[in-house]
């Protein structure tokens, strides 16, 4: 295998001259012993727990004492600068780097750097994919699927100079606070828009120049409902051209369709009975998605966002599958404005909120996927940082 200038061929791969292969737990290592979470000082500290981080980020969700929690087993005592790694299966992709002391699960390793070992690197390297692949190889057995110490001992990492290894570790956690401000930015920008449903939905507020009163109208007079046609799961597949809607939403794609245009969905039956989405075009609408059909004087996308928050999951009749009945819905009654002129300017609106929390999602999203790139190429020197 030719190897380019600068670079050496290892048990790893390909990786630059200057970067180590070695342990990971030479390069890491666990603190022994646990402590009794139901002492002082022990009960008023911090206690992090696999579900307390968000998966496959290092971001930390929750903060809670072990006091909140009402610990009674033993817990790993850790200190600020140590990372939290969650070792059971089915959460082997939550890792967060402290920057407190405090106490975490026995379902945790708490990770501590050698001299001269950046955590975030660390860090990194355990969200990584080669080390997620690797971690869901070998903790699969009976009882409780988990990866040991031995088995994280048999892991090789490859170590740039200290200088490197902070460098990379910096990008990366620029590349973090980027995510993190879109978040923000997308949690807030989510709860502008439920603000303004509750004022534009309820008359609270009314855009400028309309008047008139609103009126209480039942959706019998607004709309008609219907549902959809059966279909068979065979005739359901990933590839065909129409999509075809059920109970729960998306179910795959029909070859043929059942409506054109613009609707209301409300799901009828199974476990997210009563969601509600505005579907438009070519569709395949089955039994278990109730159609709404707006008449003329009805705004639909006004009247989707009047579904949306009206919970109607809580009309459900209670059988062996929840389901909704559809002449108990069209006799709920809802405030109405006047014309259906305010209607569509309060549904565009709305729809303009919409863009652009989906243009601030599409934006985190493909930030995500770069990350997921930059690591694959920064983690194995690929790539390297002047």
């Amino acid at each position: 295998m030719e190897v380019r200038p600068g670079y050496k061929l290892t048990e790893v791969g390909v990786i630059p001259e200057e970067w180590q292969v070695q342990p990971l737990l030479t390069a890491v290592h666990i603190p022994n012993g646990q402590v009794d979470p139901r002492i002082e000082p022990y009960r008023s500290m911090t206690l992090v727990a696999p579900d307390h981080i968000e998966r496959a980020t290092g971001r930390l969700l929750a903060r809670q004492t072990a006091r909140d929690q009402g610990a009674i087993s033993g817990k790993y005592l850790f200190a600020s600068g140590d990372i939290l790694y969650s070792k059971i299966r089915p959460y082997l992709r939550k890792a967060v780097l402290a920057d407190f002391d405090g106490l975490c699960s026995a379902d945790m390793y708490p990770l501590r750097p050698t001299t001269g070992v950046s955590a975030g690197f660390i860090l990194a390297i355990l969200l990584g994919h080669r080390y997620t692949k690797y971690a869901e190889s070998v903790s699969v057995r009976s009882g409780m699927p988990k990866i040991n110490r031995a088995e994280m001992a048999d892991f090789l990492i490859v170590l740039p100079l200290d200088d490197e290894q902070r460098a990379i570790a910096t990008a990366l956690g620029d590349v973090d606070a980027l995510l993190d401000g879109l978040d923000r930015l997308i949690a807030k920008k989510r709860d502008i828009k439920q603000a303004a449903m509750q004022q534009l939905l309820t008359g609270a507020t009314r855009l400028p120049g309309f008047s008139g009163e609103w009126q209480t109208k039942s959706l019998s007079a607004l709309c008609s409902m219907n549902s959809g046609e059966g279909i068979t799961s065979v005739s359901i597949d990933q590839f065909s051209r129409y999509p075809c809607y059920g109970g729960n939403g998306l179910r795959g794609y029909a070859t043929r369709f059942t409506h054109d245009g613009t609707y209301a969905l409300v799901g009828r039956q199974g476990a997210l009975c009563g969601n509600v989405l505005c579907v438009e075009g070519h569709f395949f609408a089955s039994e278990h998605a109730i159609v709404v059909t707006a008449f003329a004087d009805t705004d639909i996308r006004w009247l989707t966002s009047v579904l949306g928050r009206m919970n109607l999951n809580q009309y459900s009749e209670s059988s062996a599958q929840p389901g909704l009945s559809v002449s108990k819905i069209l006799n709920l009654e809802i405030t109405a404005p006047p014309t259906k002129a305010e209607q569509s300017a309060i549904a565009s609106i709305l729809s303009d909120m919409d863009a652009e929390l989906a243009a601030l999602e599409a934006r985190r999203d493909k930030t995500r996927a770069l990350k997921q790139a930059m690591m694959q190429e920064l983690l194995t020197g690929r790539t390297r940082l002047v």
